[in-house]
């Protein structure tokens, strides 16, 4: 009796139906004729985790096992797990090695191969291969070639699944050979449809259209995917069933029409119909359900005389009803699920079956198949969930499985320094867990993946490990569509991975040197400070914000919100100052400042010489005038900020002096530096006319560009009405430890390249701490034995902008142009007068628009409309005009890009600095925590065989070793070897030395005009033009960017753009050719 389901009859034709009940009555063999043939020898047609497997039941059974492996895959372990292993399919690609049957078959002939096990997708279903065995004398595990043609013809499948009563889904009743085929199907039969390779599964050649618009692309998409995958692009529709459950049944049967099923898997959880998660036994299956599915499985099979391993598929809808979808003639990927609850080896019982023993010899009776708990299988594959798992390569660094009770683990070529490549399926390893029910098995796989570390490539374990922690997941059930309506499961988890980023950065330092640019060669000590037993009580820490950069200065409450931030963070004291004086910015500060409850001490930066009749600029009327202004606005505290060290003991007595009679019962705070070595007299001057607070420094930091010496303060106002009343043990103590922790930062230590204290500080007022960065810049860029020159220079800068304070950011504006010149040879008079075409420094610019404020007297004519010509200007205070910050909408962006982890600090940090936030977390994303570092180790890398710990956390310590530097390879890149915690780890590094050898980079000719060189070393940071395209005169091309500073390389003609020789990032030497202008 037919049994059909709405509509088949008209999709599939009597004619079919008869043709299949006939091929079935030959389908079963005789007993008589059948004998047991031991087998010998096993050769698998397949590769990776699967070639294993059978390997591994081939060993206990005592067969011995030939692997077969592509030109491609000579690395992989399945070759080493078996006995032999021959090359096949040379000089194909990498797929087609598996699917040339004649070089399979004719290895298998040369090695005496008793049997070929096909493994699970490449030839497992091809009727054509399953023949070319037996044509052989090779018997094929796995059903007949008959069997294998009929079942993987799945328009043939569905008319003997009819024939036996079993429900099908509508559906054509042959191959479609046109899309018109499938539009008339649709047109019968409505929305949505599927269409599925007709020769293979693992959800290839599969896609869904829901519209009619959507029918040709999907079309054209599965027929490739079918065709590059099975070889064959046929393809056939279906109805497609809304959300279902798949659920499909374990048959195994025996020459001797013998059927038995070990019960059912649930394999609903599928993405883009490839399944993810595997569950044995289904969760909350009705029982009535469970043995129609069995019984119709079992039925079938014996319909057409079905021998070995199988599976029979369903698709169940909501309303319980099951429809057959297709039978899988061979090993399931999921089969282990199955092995785990049922207790029977399936890869054990093809063979004995194949050697033409029976179920009941095996012991393999249907009442004696009990469910026996739950097991689950989980994929991990190298997708990145992230990224709409895309697939990811490259070389397993760190490769740690989990083990323990219930967890099986299926793999291949998952082990430390692996290669994962394109070529392949991306599965990396099968997690079987099992207990005593789903929870269990559940929680005893989270456990498992959670053990695992697998660095080097991306794996959709955090995936998993939602999709496993998933309330649905794991009291109730699911369907196809789990995954699509549950996108909670895409917020991942980030891995930490510090210990293998830390090894990153330790090898990149012993490779390239520190990451930091270091201008001299000195070495950090190897000896580390000891903390005084009893620490100095300090008198007022000098951890004061500045409240300066115009960034700041978007909108008040930006700075208020700062503010409070930093008053959270335990900051009491908020010294606002402006690099210009400019008090519309100061005032905007100090209010921000005092609305967060802060302490507000208002700096007056000092410049000039108060001492000095000729020196009317900055007189000592416009600091007390300005000092009024502060007073008025409310500040707590008033302080004097001397970056350059410019006050004099006479001028400190003058101004201090005019400040106390003025302001009787102010708080006055002085900060100065000791370049020309006057500093502590000066601060004494200070103390004498009233200052209540003084800046020192620790001995053994003071003195040059530092502070003045605090043992001498102490020393000094000893016994004094100015006794400090500090101990100078406790002086001396404190100094003996920053004297040793000044040695670990050797390679920045301004001793290094200045060996004194220079006098010469009052005439080109350089600050203490601008002083030494500017004598490291000229070193960085060749120019150390002209760094007299570039202070020369730096007071013609100066002038040139108009006698500005200086201090950060303007004094980096006088700094930058003083290198300028002596970079490229210029004269104060040659600057002025060639302002209009040359290539000034970013910053240069930027304050002549007015991005820094508007300095005491103004800005410099006609000096400064040279240079801008018809770039726009700011009026008025800078940051007035900004648009206000969205705090909420930028910690939100931070967190998508960034991760979840962001805390309001960071969100501050990315307000200010955008750049600087964004460059410091890709640091860290890349490196890991190197905080954790020794300094010596983070600035120089350990020394081979050297042993060191690193506390990541209390609690979590690493033991490093460092083994050894590898040669250079063909990628430019070098091998470091470590010991971790006892283990063996090696990171890949480029080498950039040598990579840079590997480019030479052409220069720019002088005589020739259109060829504009870089006028200084750096890294381009933006390029403005594009080959063809016209420039006029004096129009950006680039941006470049040296030891921080930023240089707007100009067009020096008009004309058309030839060639572009370099793109962002590209590294420059000074002269390198960055492009040619044609006139």
């Amino acid at each position: 009796m037919l049994v059909y389901l709405g509509g088949v009859r008209n999709g599939l034709g009597l004619l079919a139906v008869r043709r299949a009940y006939l091929l079935s009555r030959s389908a079963h063999t005789s007993p008589q004729t059948l004998e047991y043939r031991p087998i010998k020898k096993v050769m698998v047609a397949n590769r990776g985790e699967i070639a294993i497997r059978v390997f591994r039941a081939c060993t206990e059974l005592g067969i011995r096992t030939v692997a077969v492996y592509s030109e491609q895959d000579t690395g992989q372990m399945h070759r080493q797990k078996a006995d032999e292993a021959y090359l096949i399919g040379k000089g194909l690609p990498p797929v087609a090695a598996y699917l040339h049957i004649p070089d399979i078959i004719k290895v298998a002939k040369e090695n005496n191969v008793d049997a070929i096990h096909p493994g699970y997708g490449f030839l497992s279903e091809r009727s054509d291969f399953a023949q070319a065995c037996e044509d052989a004398g090779v018997r094929f595990v796995g059903p007949s070639p008959d069997v294998v043609r009929k079942m993987g013809d799945k328009v043939e499948a569905r008319a003997l699944a009819i024939q036996a009563g079993v429900p099908v889904v509508p559906g054509t009743d042959a191959p479609i050979t046109s899309q018109q085929e499938a539009h008339e199907f649709a047109k019968t039969y409505g929305f949505p449809i599927i269409f599925k390779a007709a020769y293979g599964g693992g959800g290839r050649g599969m896609r869904v259209v829901r519209e009619y618009e959507e029918l040709e692309e999907n079309y054209q998409r599965a027929y490739s995917e079918a065709l590059a995958a099975f070889g064959n692009g046929a393809l056939f529709v279906e109805k497609f069933i809304e959300k279902p459950r798949h659920i499909e049944v374990q048959i195994l049967g025996d020459k001797y029409g013998n059927v038995i099923h070990l019960y059912e898997r649930d394999c609903s959880i599928q993405r883009r119909h490839q399944k993810v998660v595997e569950i044995a036994p289904a969760a909350q299956l009705d029982p009535h359900l469970r043995d129609r599915l069995t019984s119709d499985s079992v039925t079938l099979a014996k319909q057409v005389g079905y021998e070995n391993a199988g599976t029979v598929e369903f698709l169940v809808d909501k309303h319980g009803k099951h429809y057959f979808i297709e039978v899988n003639s061979r090993l399931q990927v999921e089969h282990t699920v199955t092995e785990e609850i049922t207790d029977v080896d399936l890869v054990h019982a093809q063979l004995r079956v194949c050697e033409g023993r029976s179920l009941p010899e095996l012991g393999l009776k249907q009442d004696k198949i009990r469910i026996n708990g739950c097991a689950i299988q989980c994929r991990v594959t190298t997708e990145d969930p992230a990224r709409g798992f895309q697939p990811d390569t490259g070389r397993l660094e760190v490769f740690r499985s989990a083990e323990g009770m219930g967890i099986r683990l299926d793999s291949a070529s998952a082990f430390q320094g692996a290669v994962i490549s394109p070529h392949y399926d991306s599965l990396l390893v099968k997690v079987i867990s099992s207990g005593k029910d789903l929870p269990t098995a559940a929680s005893k796989m989270l456990r498992a993946l959670a053990e695992f570390r697998i660095r080097g490539v991306k794996t959709n374990i955090p995936f998993l490990q939602n999709v496993l922690s998933n309330n649905q997941f794991l009291h109730s059930t699911v369907d196809t569509q789990f995954i699509d309506e549950n996108q909670d499961l895409f917020n991942l988890k980030r891995t930490q991975n510090r210990a293998q980023k830390l090894l990153h950065y330790l090898g990149h330092v012993m490779v390239n040197g520190p990451t930091t640019p270091i201008p001299v060669k000195a070495k950090p000590s190897s000896t580390d400070p000891v903390i005084p037993p009893v620490p100095l009580e300090p008198i007022l820490l000098h951890l004061i914000p500045s409240l300066s950069h115009p960034h700041i200065l978007s909108l008040f409450l930006s700075l208020c919100r700062f503010c409070e931030v930093a008053k959270e963070n335990g900051m009491d004291i908020f010294r606002v100052f402006d690099s210009l004086n400019y008090l519309p910015n100061m005032l905007l500060g100090m209010e921000a400042a005092g609305s967060a409850g802060g302490v507000v001490e208002a700096a007056i930066s000092y410049t000039g010489d108060v001492s000095d009749p000729m020196r009317q600029k900055y007189s000592l009327d416009y600091y007390v005038q300005l000092a009024d202004e502060l007073v008025k606005a409310g500040t707590h505290i008033l302080s004097i900020k001397d970056m350059a060290g410019l006050l004099k003991p006479e001028s400190s007595r003058i101004l201090i002096t005019a400040l106390r009679d003025r302001f009787p019962d102010m708080p006055i705070h002085v900060h100065t530096h000791d370049t020309a070595g006057a500093g502590v007299a000066a601060m004494l001057a200070c103390a004498e006319a009233g200052a209540d607070i003084v800046d020192v420094a620790v001995d053994s930091m003071a003195g040059m560009t530092s502070q003045p010496s605090m043992g001498a303060i102490v020393a000094c106002t000893k016994g004094t009405k100015l006794d400090t009343g500090i101990s100078l043990e406790k002086v001396f103590d404190y100094s003996e430890y920053w004297e040793v922790a000044r040695g670990l930062y050797a390679p920045f230590d301004c001793t290094a390249t200045m060996k004194s204290g220079n006098a010469d500080v009052y005439e080109n007022e350089i600050p203490g701490g601008q002083y030494t960065n500017l004598h490291f810049q000229a070193h960085s860029m060749g120019l150390g034995n002209k760094f007299k020159e570039v202070k020369k220079a730096y007071a013609e800068a100066n002038k040139l902008l108009g006698d500005l304070i200086k201090v950060t950011p303007s004094s980096k504006i006088v700094g930058d142009l003083a290198q300028f010149m002596v970079q490229n040879s210029l004269s104060r008079a040659e600057v002025e007068e060639r302002a209009d075409e040359l290539s000034f420094p970013l910053s240069v610019v930027e304050f002549l628009q007015g991005h820094v404020g508007i300095p005491h007297g103004g800005f410099p004519e006609p000096f400064r409309s040279k240079v801008l010509k018809s770039l726009p200007r700011v009026e008025g205070r800078p940051g007035a005009t900004l648009p206000a910050i969205d705090f909420k909408k930028l910690e939100a962006d931070l967190k998508a890009e960034h991760g979840s982890e962001i805390t309001p600090e960071d969100v501050m940090s990315a307000a200010m600095y955008p750049k600087v936030f964004k460059e410091f977390k890709e640091f860290r994303r890349s490196f890991g925590p190197v905080d954790r570092l020794s300094t010596r180790l983070f600035l120089d890398g350990p020394n081979i065989a050297e042993e060191f710990e690193v506390e990541l956390e209390r609690g979590k310590t690493l033991h490093i070793k460092a083994l050894a530097l590898g040669d250079l390879n063909k990628a430019g890149q070098r091998e470091v070897f470590f010991e971790l915690n006892g283990q063996l780890r090696s990171v890949l590094v480029k080498d950039t030395v040598a990579m840079k050898e590997m480019h030479f980079h052409p220069k720019a000719l002088k005589d020739v005009r259109g060829q504009v060189g870089a006028p200084m070393p750096g890294k381009v940071v933006e390029v403005k033009v594009k080959q063809g395209q016209k420039v006029e005169k004096g129009q950006p091309l680039c941006v470049l960017s040296a030891m921080k500073m930023e240089t707007v390389v100009n067009s020096p003609l008009s004309g058309t753009v030839a060639k572009v020789y370099v793109k962002t990032d590209t590294s420059l030497e000074g002269d390198d050719l960055i492009l040619e202008i044609t006139e």
